[in-house]
This record gives C-alpha cells, structure tokens and sequence, in this order.
C-alpha cells in the first residue's frame, strides 16, 4: 500500500471513532458540543497515525513466524484494535491545546484557522470541556475492547507518563513559568511537551500490537524501546519546524498569526540558531528517527512520515 493511502486510511480510521464521540443529546449537551469542536477540528492527525502503523508492524512482526496468507490479511488490519487507545490519545493532545490557547497560558485567539474554544464557548467551558477530555481518554483505554487486561492497563500508563507531571505537563510549566535560557533548556522543553506525547504516541502502537499474555517479549520490548526513540526525535524535528514557521510561514496554511511566539517573549530556536541552524537540527533529527526504525520500517512508511513532516508548511 502507498503511503498516502495508509495515511488517509489510519487518518479516516480516526476520524471516523472521533466523530461517534460525544455526539448524544445530555442537560449538558453544550460541553460535548465544546469538546467536539475542538476534537473535531481537523488536523493531520500524526499521533494516532503513528500509534496505529506501529501497532501494524508490531503485530505482523510479533506473529510473523507462524502466519499463513489468511492470518497475513488479519494482520494487516490487526491495527485496528489499536483505534481506541489511538483516539484517547488524540483526546489528551487536544485538551492539551485548548488549554494552552487560554488567556492564563499563550492567549492566542485562533487554533487552525478557527476562534481558539474559550473565543467559541468562554474560559469556564473550555477549561471544563480540556478537563472532560482528559478524563475521558481513560475510559476509553480502559474499555477498549480487543485488547488484553495488561495491555489497557500498560496503555493508560504510557499515556500518563507521557502526559502528566513529569511529560506533557512539566514542558509547559517549563515553557510558561520558568525562564527559558539557551539550547539545552529549550531542548528539555519541547522533549517534554512536544516529544513526550508523540513519543508515547508511537510506544502505545507498540503495546497495542505484541503484549500477548500478560507477557512482553524481548522482541517486543526492543520494539517498544525502537518506537520511544523514533517518537523523541521527530518530536524535536516536529517543534522546531514549528518554531521555523512560526516565523517564515504563511499565517492562512498555518492557521494561526505568524510570529505569536515572539509577541509572547518566547525563545524559539529560530532565536537561537537562525534559520539555517533550524533547518541543520530538523534534518539532524529527521535523520536520527529513520535510523532508529531502519530495521523495523520495511517498506518506509515511517520514514516517509519524518521526511513529510520535516518539510510541512502548517
């Protein structure tokens, strides 16, 4: 299959369950309403992308030995029941944005070319609509069905880690309240706030693909390490981008005003490198994801997926 095709198959994958969410008639139906619209606000979609194509090679690999041609097929869409756990992460990253736009953190106004959600629905909605989000995710990881008790469990693990107090969390403390000096720091930054979570993104595909039994094989867990260390390297490769379009993208394609980051007083590594020295460290972590995958990405999805991102204008 063709990497555009795989794309937009796992992308409607996820679409698809993301729409069926939070789409009943409640007293409290304007909070689904809040929480849809940001969930539902388009995007390319990369960390439940990432986390269904690993689940894919993790369980073709995982029962490579003992598989016939109709098992082969099963396997192929074996990454289906990773869905679930790919859209609750898709949760946490969303309440994680609709959080960072309000006025308390970055105060931006638009988020994907759209009124950011407390412009849309208020402050107290918005906060409440990221707070249901988060909760929500571990139901959904929980409850997930297809998949073994140790798995949904090793799943809302990950998730936590990679999101909470020492992931997701402390990069925002780090980047909204503590002063942010040099490439080192700002380094530590995006690898909690950006890194962490696309990082999990990928190991989640991993746990969703090859625990069998309340078991992880060695195989396995070289796999999961394999997936933690792709998802950190094209983490940075994905936050500088942002910080270089930031300051040389279109503000229509990016779906945000250019140059927020420095109205803000933000360090950006465009501050501290220049244009050129971004474009060198992309390509320096680009690089450094397709070597960590080279010999578990066969036929180059993964690496076709760093190259994109590495030269996406939004």
């Amino acid at each position: 299959m063709e990497f555009e095709q795989r794309y937009k198959l796992y992308q409607r994958a996820a679409e698809e369950y993301l729409s069926g969410c939070f789409a009943n008639q409640t007293p409290w139906a304007d909070l689904y309403q809040s929480m849809r619209y940001s969930l539902l606000s388009g995007g390319k979609r990369v960390r439940p992308v990432l986390t269904l194509e690993f689940a894919r090679l993790t369980a073709n690999q995982e029962n490579h030995a003992n598989q016939d041609q109709d098992q082969e097929r099963e396997l192929l869409s074996g990454w289906r029941r990773a869905v679930p756990v790919a859209c609750a992460l898709e949760f946490v990253h969303t309440y994680s944005l609709i959080h960072d736009d309000l006025p308390c953190m970055d105060n931006d106004d638009f988020r994907r070319g759209r009124p950011t959600n407390h412009k849309k629905y208020g402050e107290t909605m918005a906060i409440l609509a990221g707070d249901a989000l988060q909760a929500e995710a571990y139901k959904i990881i929980l409850t997930a069905p297809g998949l073994e008790a140790a798995q949904k469990a090793e799943c809302a693990l990950i998730l936590s880690k990679a999101s909470g107090a020492s992931g997701m969390v402390a990069g925002q403390v780090l980047d909204t309240l503590h002063e942010t000096r040099g490439q080192e720091e700002l380094t530590r930054v995006h690898e909690l706030k950006t890194g962490a979570m696309i990082a999990g993104a990928c190991e989640l595909g991993a746990v969703c693909g090859g625990l069998s039994g309340g078991k992880i094989s060695r195989e396995n867990q070289i796999r999961r390490d394999t997936a933690r260390n792709y998802g950190h390297a094209l983490g940075m490769a994905f936050q500088i981008r942002d910080d270089l379009l930031d300051v040389i993208g279109d503000a229509e394609a990016f779906g945000k005003p250019i140059g927020s980051d420095s109205q803000q007083g933000k360090i950006t590594f465009v501050d501290l490198l220049g244009v050129a020295g971004c474009e060198r460290e992309i390509e320096k972590y680009t690089n450094q994801a397709i070597e960590s995958v080279k010999n578990l990405d066969q036929d180059g999805f993964l690496t076709q997926l760093a190259r994109n991102l590495a030269e996406r204008v939004k």
